[in-house]
């Protein structure tokens, strides 16, 4: 194991962090808040104890499979404990897990809150809890890529780590001109979004909020009613959004490269779109009698689709007084998640596909015994290594869930409560059913709850695998290949 590399990214990390608490800094000092000290001596702490871990770099740059995991897995837990800092100096969290839990939720894209008036909090403090979104939504790590060449030729192995979806590839040949380009594009889109909501009549600093928090599917209201009070430009707008980062960003790629044609043969993106359809379709005619009008319902229907879908988890009314079948569609779609290689979260799309062609395939061989037959997915046949991962991911997710379920169990809550809350924990999107539904939160839950709700967060965002291999003893006593 390259200890003195993985310090040196861990370093590299705290360093970017302590430049990002710039963001609240700026705004504290724009709102004249107190807070402003808080996220000044975080700063100051990741600054410095970054520059310490960084100073002796090893001459030995290089990492394998094994490390790149563990340097991913330690640094989002590292990124968490430091952003947790001004929350808990702050005093609006005076519990240090509420403010792990709440931190955590912002990076890893959840918005999960322990908190039921997040109106009282200063706007430094509203700002960085969906900065948090924006930056865990593409990867801390994949930005650090984008302007440090933390691990030599190595990278490819944090940004597998790191990245969202069954498989990573390279965009362009060089590992940190890719990162450029994905955070490009993400910049690109989140300011268009925020210009547009600006022209919609959304305050500057809503639209900021609403622009960071939506980039990254992570979905933190900074009004107790999520996004119910805006009008109905305002949720299209957001809609359209949720659902243009919830697609594989290799397609915003291909356009930005001129190849059109290339971007509709994602097959993905087309399954996707067609789910959101679909299902807003079933919902918007089950709740119609629920609204005065047909076309308030088909909006909040396609709203709250999208949001559970691409794992954002904004709401614009309470689902939980949905039908049950409405509701039951919504359960269903955060166990889907958006598109591999979006900010989203899920079991994704791509692997849904790869599952059912898997099915399809099981049973023509059992109909046709001598038939042979290869399964693809964007015209490309799918290799063996891929379907054996799917099949190991979802035997992972099925034993953590059912873990996780049975832990927070023992507290008593119903079952719908507690179900709910494992599957929004560990796809990241926010908001459950019963107890933990669009109007409620997480602070009902004991600190061990808590702590299994973070590890299902964290290890949802980061596709399980890295967190799994951290806690197995096996590799730190791993000895340097």
């Amino acid at each position: 194991m390259n200890y003195k590399m993985i310090r040196y990214i861990l370093g590299s990390l705290l360093m970017v962090m302590g430049a990002l608490f710039l963001l609240p800094i700026l705004t504290a000092l724009i709102y004249r808040e107190s807070c402003v000290f808080r996220f000044l001596a975080a700063a100051a702490i990741c600054l410095l104890i970054g520059f310490l871990m960084r100073r002796n770099k090893t001459k030995n740059t290089r990492i394998y499979a094994t490390e790149g995991y563990v340097a991913v897995a330690l640094s989002w837990i590292v990124m968490s404990i430091f952003g947790a800092m001004p929350l808990y100096f702050s005093g609006f969290y005076p519990n240090p897990i509420d403010a792990l839990f709440e931190t955590v939720s912002g990076f890893t894209t959840t918005g999960a809150t322990i908190l039921s008036d997040v109106e009282c909090l200063p706007k430094a403090v509203l700002i960085w809890r969906s900065f948090t979104h924006w930056i865990g939504g593409m990867g801390v790590l994949v930005f650090i890529l984008a302007i440090l060449p933390v691990a030599g030729g190595s990278s490819m192995h944090l940004m597998r780590a790191e990245s969202p979806g069954p498989a990573v590839g390279k965009l362009v040949p060089k590992i940190r001109s890719t990162a450029k380009i994905l955070y490009g594009l993400y910049i690109a889109m989140t300011i268009l979004m925020m210009i547009l909501l600006i022209i919609a009549g959304a305050p500057v600093f809503d639209s900021i909020n609403l622009a960071l928090s939506t980039a990254g599917t992570g979905g933190f209201g900074f009004l107790n009613d999520s996004a119910a009070s805006y009008n109905s430009t305002i949720k299209i707008i957001i809609t359209v959004f949720m659902t243009l980062f919830g697609i594989n960003f290799n397609v915003y790629f291909f356009l930005y490269a001129g190849s059109v044609k290339a971007a509709l043969k994602c097959e993905e993106m087309r399954v996707y779109l067609g789910i959101i359809v679909v299902f807003s379709l079933i919902i918007g005619f089950d709740i119609m009698g629920m609204y005065a009008a047909p076309g308030e319902a088909f909006i909040d229907s396609f709203f709250q689709v999208s949001s559970i879908i691409t794992t954002t988890g904004f709401s614009t009314t309470d689902f939980d007084l949905w039908p049950s079948l409405s509701k039951s569609l919504l359960v269903l779609l955060m166990f889907i998640g958006a598109c591999a290689g979006s900010t989203g979260g899920g079991m994704k799309v791509s692997r849904i596909i790869i599952m059912f062609k898997s099915i399809g395939k099981e049973i023509s061989s059992i109909t046709h015994p001598r038939i042979v037959k290869k399964i693809h997915l964007e015209y490309k046949p799918v290799e063996h290594e891929v379907l054996r991962s799917v099949n190991v991911f979802v035997m992972a997710y099925l034993f953590l869930f059912v873990g996780s379920l049975l832990i927070i169990s023992a507290e008593g809550k119903d079952l719908v409560t507690n179900f709910t809350a494992v599957a929004t924990t560990i796809n990241n999107v926010g908001p459950g059913l019963s107890k933990v539904g669009p109007i409620c939160n997480f602070g009902h839950y004991s600190n061990l709850s808590k702590l299994v709700f973070i590890f299902n967060m964290l290890a949802g965002r980061l596709e399980l695998f890295p967190m799994l291999v951290l806690c197995t003893p096996g590799v730190w006593r791993k000895s340097r290949r």
